[in-house]
């Protein structure tokens, strides 16, 4: 028997009761639908999206050529069996586009449901392939709460409850050359974001991941990039890797991979992707990775992302956005602007201020994130379609709700 309908006034009620709370205070925006760059409440209230849904929303939400997909998708069939057995034309049709894509040699895919999820799987491949044990990885670097993930993210304060994580696990300092002499010839994988998003929008130097990869030619120890914010178009390329010239070994993908739908993948080259089919077999497995109507959405979003140009497009439309921001700065709060095509960071000097600076956004109709590894930092990945009139919409209620941040925060301190 079906329990009652739950009434409108017990939803939020509800949504603290029974849904595993992962803050003690979340935004609870009630929604009712998301289209284009903008989330409406049920209430009617419309909020322009400066978030994508932690980036996720590349081409928008619910792009029609996406729902498409994703419908006719569905019609045909959903899980039918376990990854890896039955030919997919999905998966198939995905994999083959992103080896097109991808950074040679990079051509073979195994696709998950999660990026934290695709970085374990790099994780496990590294290490079987090299028959090494030691990872590296960075300070400040974020690659997912799972355990192998959580043990190579660079905050202490994450990891602390749920000790005792991998062993082996090496933290360097991000953008420190000095450091990279650490990697030897026990080292099977270093694992590191080109952009460090959850740690701050952190942009290495010029010269830092070209000596990443040397040192790992030098020792034969695999580089991983994790992808899973900046790739597909995020930052002005199409990886963020074609920033520095500095391929891989293996590249994971999330986020904007599956078109908003849940999907993941690492890639590599197929003598490494090989040792997970041998020595022994299913060395690796999943159930739902790959997942039909996601890699049918994922390759109407990533057709659309180059169809449209779209990577170019967040260049030019990040540098726009940077300019605007970087004259902030007569605002004395401003510390900071910095990032890559649409992976901004606004770095204000007081956590406080930065809270009261979010929230007033917020209640002014636009959503924008911080970060996990950073209190003062503010995060802009707005969806790669946002128009230039709802980017400078965007950009005046910011404005606006530092100053009165800033206004707030004086009389609070006066009082």
């Amino acid at each position: 028997m079906r329990g009652k309908e739950t009434k409108r006034d017990d939803r939020k009620e509800d949504f603290l009761r029974y849904i595993c709370q992962t803050s003690l205070e979340p935004m609870g925006i009630e929604v009712e639908r998301a289209e284009g760059c903008t989330i409406t409440d049920r209430s009617g209230k419309k909020y322009l999206d400066f978030i994508s849904g932690i980036g996720v929303a590349t081409v928008g939400h619910a792009h029609p050529a996406v729902v498409k997909a994703v419908a006719d998708q569905a019609a045909r069939y959903l899980h039918v069996m376990v990854y890896g057995e039955f030919i997919q034309e999905p998966q198939v049709h995905l994999a083959k586009r992103l080896a097109e894509l991808a950074p040679p040699p990079l051509s073979v895919t195994y696709f998950t449901n999660s990026g934290t999820e695709a970085n374990e799987g790099a994780l496990k491949t590294a290490k079987k392939y090299t028959g090494r044990k030691k990872l590296i990885a960075f300070t400040g670097g974020f690659h997912g709460d799972t355990h192998g993930s959580l043990s190579v993210t660079g905050r202490n304060v994450y990891q602390k409850p749920f000790r005792p994580l991998l062993p082996n696990v090496t933290f360097l300092p991000f953008n420190s050359l000095k450091h990279l002499k650490a990697i030897d010839r026990h080292t099977a994988a270093v694992i590191v974001e080109p952009i460090q998003s959850e740690g701050g929008v952190n942009i290495p130097a010029d010269e830092f991941l070209p000596a990443l990869r040397k040192r790992c030619n030098e020792t034969g120890a695999l580089l991983i990039f994790d992808e899973v914010m900046t790739g597909l178009g995020r930052t002005g390329k199409l990886f963020a890797c074609h920033h520095w010239n500095v391929m891989p070994d293996i590249m994971v993908l999330a986020k904007a991979l599956g078109g908003g739908m849940p999907l993941g993948a690492f890639i590599s080259r197929p003598e490494v992707m090989k040792t997970l089919s041998e020595n022994p077999p299913l060395s690796h497995v999943t159930t739902f990775g790959g997942h039909p109507v996601s890699c049918a959405a994922g390759l109407a979003a990533l057709d659309l992302l180059i169809e449209n140009k779209l990577p170019e497009r967040a260049e030019r439309l990040g540098q726009y956005v940077m300019d605007r921001l970087k004259k902030l700065s007569e605002i004395s709060v401003v510390k900071d602007v910095r990032g890559k095509g649409l992976l901004i960071g606004l770095e204000l000097n007081d956590a406080k201020l930065t809270e009261r600076f979010a929230s007033n956004c917020r209640k002014a109709g636009l959503i924008l994130g911080w970060t996990l590894h950073s209190n003062t930092v503010i995060r802009l990945a707005p969806p790669l379609v946002i128009t230039e009139g709802e980017t400078d919409q965007g950009l005046d209620i910011m404005r606006s709700a530092l100053s009165k941040a800033v206004r707030n925060t004086k009389e609070i301190r006066r009082g």
